[in-house]
């Protein structure tokens, strides 16, 4: 869903937990998110993922663990 500032909040959200990567909108209307840092900050990012802002619609979350990427911040796509 686009036009909810989900992949700002998530930016926001990454930068509270002390994480890099980025959130991008992906052709289908989802939002992938690469995310880094610790096992604790990603737990909580992905908790808060399930919700999102307060005018999104999430449906689902799919986690997987990818090789390590090194990034500088967190950014949007």
């Amino acid at each position: 869903m686009q036009g909810v500032f989900f992949r700002d909040s998530t930016r926001e959200q990454a930068g509270k937990f002390g994480l890099t990567g980025y959130a991008n909108n992906m052709p289908d209307g989802s939002v992938e998110v690469v995310a880094c840092g610790t096992t604790r900050a990603l737990g909580r990012l992905e908790e808060w993922l399930r919700q999102g802002p307060p005018m999104a619609s999430v449906k689902a979350v799919v986690a997987a663990e990818i090789d390590y990427v090194s990034f500088r911040k967190f950014t949007i796509g």
